[in-house]
């Protein structure tokens, strides 16, 4: 494969990851979509399609700090940035990872790690001891955190598979059309 093929795939993904990034900052303006976010689907696609892990990670995180910076500016007026937030990161390098395991895309398994992704998410982030939230650092107060985030998770399934029915059904499309998007080992079969 010729270094022009490796670059004009890479940038490919990079430009479908950063045009569904841009799709958070709806939720700035329709509270109603809290949680119907492409981030979960970006990860698992960065995960699943970048040949270089290493540039999954980095394009999907780097892309999830900016598009924070100005979901946050939209509701401060000021570029902030939590120190939470970095539990958020470490949830969704774990689904890049999760992402990276995908052998077949198909819509079985693209639907499977959604749902991975998103519990993952749920167990992590709902965890009443990391943000001091309103729930007891408990046990039950982590049972009453997660019940309470079931109609947030819920929308991040709904999100997760729009988005990744998006982006794994439109790359392959392409794939299917454009060699220059396709892998060594895809030229080969």
């Amino acid at each position: 494969m010729s270094i022009k093929k490796i670059d004009t795939r890479t940038i490919v993904l990079i430009l479908l990851i950063v045009t569904a990034a841009a799709m958070r900052l709806v939720n700035v303006k329709y509270q109603a979509l809290s949680n119907f976010t492409p981030v979960g689907a970006i990860a698992l696609f960065g995960g699943a399609y970048f040949t270089d892990k290493w540039k999954a990670y980095t394009v999907v995180l780097i892309t999830l700090f900016f598009s924070d910076l100005a979901i946050n500016y939209l509701y401060t007026s000021a570029l902030t940035w939590f120190a939470g937030s970095l539990w958020v990161y470490l949830c969704f390098a774990i689904v890049v990872f999760i992402g990276s395991l995908i052998k077949r895309v198909n819509v079985l398994n693209v639907f499977v790690v959604s749902l991975i992704a998103v519990l993952i998410h749920w167990l992590i982030m709902d965890m009443p001891w990391l943000y001091g939230s309103l729930y007891p650092h408990t046990l039950a107060g982590y049972g009453q955190s997660l019940v309470a985030a079931i109609p947030f998770e819920k929308n991040m399934i709904y999100g997760d598979i729009l988005y990744c029915t998006i982006l794994f059904g439109g790359f392959e499309l392409a794939k299917s059309k454009y060699t220059a998007l396709r892998t060594n080992r895809e030229l080969a079969l």
